[in-house]
């Protein structure tokens, strides 16, 4: 088996993200990232080897698309969260099944886990104790990751033959419910997003905030 020149680990991982957006994470193998690259399969193996290997390169490159580190000069934790949270989402709505990635990934590359450790360590020097630093960067990657898994779910549906928007709501829904999605309240969208992020931000300045008060 030889060396294909030209290849390299973040070749195939460009090429896997630009297969991802036409046919699905499902849709996307090792043969079929081999068939666009024009090798074949074992011409892979020198840089990833199974299916795994290339899902967790996929979803360590959307990890970092939206820039990892500690926050800018004279940027305050909140804002500096808000960011990266803001971010985060577009990198993952930016690919079909984006969030579906980041959830099947096993691992990350060093270097990640390192710019990961520089923005706990950030919020260490504001305050933080590590475990309440690593909760809220956990909790906030969990809200978002499902909350656009949702997105993208709902995005698939409606693209269905005969899929009717709101369909599950036809037929006697509720007063106050038809309200609240009059006003902006669907589950979906940027007006959500921003309604939980807030809380998960104004939740953590509390629990820090209790932690500074005296005994």
């Amino acid at each position: 088996m030889n060396k294909r020149p030209g290849l390299s680990r973040q070749l195939l991982i460009d090429t896997a993200l630009r297969l991802l957006d036409e046919v699905g994470l499902e849709g996307l193998t090792v043969r079929r990232l081999a068939a666009e690259l024009g090798v074949q399969s074992p011409a892979l193996y020198w840089h990833i080897r199974t299916k795994q290997e290339l899902i967790d390169g996929m979803a360590d490159a959307i990890c970092r698309t939206p820039g990892m580190g500690p926050p800018r000069d004279e940027e305050s934790w909140q804002d500096w969260l808000t960011r990266r949270a803001r971010a985060y989402r577009t990198s993952l709505l930016a690919h079909r099944d984006g969030a579906h990635v980041i959830a099947r990934a096993r691992s990350l590359s060093p270097e990640t886990v390192r710019l990961f450790d520089q923005e706990l360590s950030a919020m260490v020097e504001r305050g933080f104790t590590p475990a309440l630093a690593l909760h809220t960067i956990a909790s906030l990657t969990s809200y978002m990751n499902g909350f656009v898994l949702q997105e993208q779910t709902a995005r698939q549906e409606a693209s269905l033959p005969g899929d009717q928007p709101g369909g599950a709501l036809h037929g006697g829904t509720p007063a106050t419910l038809m309200a609240a999605i009059r006003e902006g309240g669907s589950p979906v969208g940027e007006q959500a997003f921003e309604h939980g992020l807030r809380v998960l931000i104004d939740g953590t300045s509390a629990a820090l905030d209790r932690r500074s008060r005296p005994a």
